[in-house]
């Protein structure tokens, strides 16, 4: 990926609703959502919602299909792979800034634990 298309891609998702919309497509896998849907998730009016995935689309970080009269935008896998690919393509090349094995496991969002109640000892 050109460093051109990487800034774009960037200045794309540098605006909060873009970037909630690329993380609920992300999130919506290869299938997608339509147009109300997303704008339901994201609470965004329809005219704004446009203006928001055309930026996107125009990065080819998402991808649109029509399908009947409804159209479905999708997150482009392939163009995030090749824009992370970019951001880490030098990672630790001048110094050793993390253990192997660290860089090797994928970072998820983790789940938070769940609160549990303290139990009371019962009484007989």
């Amino acid at each position: 990926m050109e460093s051109k298309a990487v800034v774009k891609a960037l200045a794309a998702l540098a605006q909060e609703t873009r970037l909630r919309v690329f993380r609920l497509l992300i999130e919506a896998g290869p299938a997608g959502l339509t147009v109300s849907e997303i704008s339901a998730e994201v609470k965004a009016a329809p005219a704004t919602l446009s203006f928001h995935l055309k930026a996107l689309a125009h990065t080819e970080l998402i991808t649109a299909r029509q399908v009947s009269r409804f159209i479905y935008y999708a997150a482009n896998y392939g163009r995030m792979t090749d824009l992370i690919a970019y951001l880490m393509d030098n990672c630790c090349a001048r110094a050793a800034c993390c253990p192997p094995q660290a860089a090797a496991q994928p970072r998820g969002r983790t789940k938070p634990r769940p609160r549990v109640k303290p139990t009371r000892a019962l009484k007989r």
